[in-house]
């Protein structure tokens, strides 16, 4: 629900005559004023690397999120998963964004994965590159409740925050052709789930049987942002079993609530 109203079409044209009478050092041009304050209408921004698309696209999400938009009502997508990093790091630091315990408890999902071995091929390099047994990766891994900031990149991709400083791992220099789907990987300060089959350079760590995006489902996406994800190990024979419940409909994710 709306809190505060959109800017009108005049109050815009003030707000550019208000910055190009401004003193400030960099101005913003009017073209980006009118992208950041419009509504009611698709808008198209083209322009040319390092011209501030990206500062552009933040701001009109800030702009919105002020206005009584819930960050649950918006879909954020990038054309590459390094310019969605960047993007939610902007964001984070603007809205340093924190799940107070006066709000409504968050969900939680538990999702199965199976770490290492075929299902996660990368689990060795992320265990060399962190000077830890793999093991302590995976209960590194595995001990935290990840904020979804955003979704994006591709229908249900995930962008978790909260991964542990100690696993943080660069993405492979050769990106993989295919990553199957349900991969549970890290590119640099990040972890997520791969919901399709797709290219990728994300390290794989693990596999979850749990499908988070499915365009048969009523809701196709399994969770939303300002959700939270816990992954949970388990065994290969539990892994398959689950995902044979998955593929005959009768797999329930466990949702907590988190706080109780």
């Amino acid at each position: 629900m709306l809190t505060k109203a959109f800017l009108s079409p005049t109050e815009i044209k003030e707000r550019i005559a208000q910055e190009a009478a401004s003193d400030k050092e960099r101005k913003l041009t009017p073209e980006q004023i009118e992208a950041i304050y419009s509504n009611g209408s698709n808008i198209l921004v083209s322009a040319s690397a390092g011209s501030g698309k990206t500062f552009v696209m933040v701001e009109r999400i800030l702009d919105m999120i002020g206005r009584g938009v819930g960050i649950d009502q918006l879909f954020i997508s990038t054309f590459t998963v390094k310019a969605a990093g960047e993007l939610k790091e902007r964001l984070e630091k603007l809205l340093k964004l924190e799940v107070s315990q006066e709000t409504a408890p968050s969900r939680i999902f538990d999702i199965p994965v199976c770490y290492g071995g075929e299902y996660g091929p990368d689990l060795e390099n992320i265990a060399m590159h962190a000077n830890l047994s793999t093991q302590e990766v995976i209960d590194i891994h595995s001990s935290e409740d990840y904020l979804i900031y955003m979704l994006g990149f591709l229908p249900g991709f995930s962008y978790l925050g909260g991964l542990d400083k100690r696993i943080h791992t660069p993405r492979l220099a050769n990106p993989r052709i295919k990553i199957p789907a349900g991969s549970v990987g890290i590119g640099g300060s990040q972890t997520g789930i791969y919901p399709l089959d797709s290219p990728g350079g994300w390290q794989l760590l693990g596999l979850t049987p749990v499908k988070t995006y499915d365009p048969n489902r009523e809701i196709p996406i399994l969770f939303e942002a300002g959700d939270y994800i816990h992954f949970v190990p388990v065994t290969e024979k539990d892994f398959l079993e689950i995902k044979e419940q998955v593929n005959q409909g009768t797999y329930e994710c466990v949702i907590r609530q988190k706080g109780v």
